[in-house]
């Protein structure tokens, strides 16, 4: 099954570096961030790992949980963990579920629904497009998606970005520009009207075109 922006994401139950976890109760009350990778011991992987685990308090101060997938059992990932504090000065601060059957992968539709085997005879390459991220809203519903190729490691300051994009949309019907970042101007979205517009933004904002109002970003 196909997933989209405004799915309800799916549920499961599997085992992780922290234990078993029910991902709804995991993610209850707040914002997550699901993120894949298609094998342990792989080189770009371990470097996103480290990366996320370094700025994994930006992350909790947008009150938002990072979950780790790799399609192997959860003992390799925590063997994989040393390494990646080793390499890279921080070790996963997150669970890191284990998704030896593809189970997950599938579930989430990043890998082929007849894909088969153990982990133990796949490669790498066999799960190439296991390297999916989903932003999930308090409400269980994707908000963004993103796949990377195995070659191209994910920029966690652009994850940051895109979470700080979709929470203030969430919170102010705001959406906002190219290249834009924290604290810039943001545009009202075309939902919402002219009345409830004014209510929002009394301080009026500005439009070169009907459609395009520029406000400055709301704060919390």
């Amino acid at each position: 099954m196909a997933l989209h922006i405004g799915d309800e994401a799916p549920d499961f139950t599997a085992d992780s570096t922290e234990g078993r976890i029910a991902f709804h109760r995991h993610i209850e009350g707040g914002w997550a961030i699901l993120f894949s990778h298609p094998k342990d011991f792989t080189p770009i992987c371990t470097t996103e790992l480290g990366a996320m685990a370094r700025l994994k308090p930006e992350f909790d101060r947008r009150n938002c949980k990072l979950v780790g997938l790799s399609v192997d059992p959860v003992a390799d990932h925590l063997r994989w963990a040393r390494d990646i504090e080793e390499t890279q000065g921080t070790a996963p601060n997150f669970p890191l579920i284990g998704d030896a059957d593809l189970a997950v992968a599938k579930l989430y539709d990043m890998i082929h629904p007849n894909a088969s085997g153990d982990a133990t005879s796949r490669t790498a390459a066999d799960n190439a497009t296991i390297r999916s991220v989903f932003v999930i809203g308090p409400d269980r519903k994707i908000k963004a998606t993103l796949t990377y190729p195995m070659s191209s490691g994910r920029n966690v300051d652009e994850l940051l970005r895109l979470l700080d994009s979709v929470q203030l949309t969430a919170a102010h019907k705001v959406g906002t520009p190219a290249n834009w970042r924290p604290g810039e101007d943001v545009i009202i979205v075309p939902s919402v009207s002219e009345d409830e517009a004014r209510q929002r933004f009394p301080a009026g904002w500005k439009a070169p075109r009907a459609y395009l109002r520029i406000v400055p970003q709301p704060r919390p």
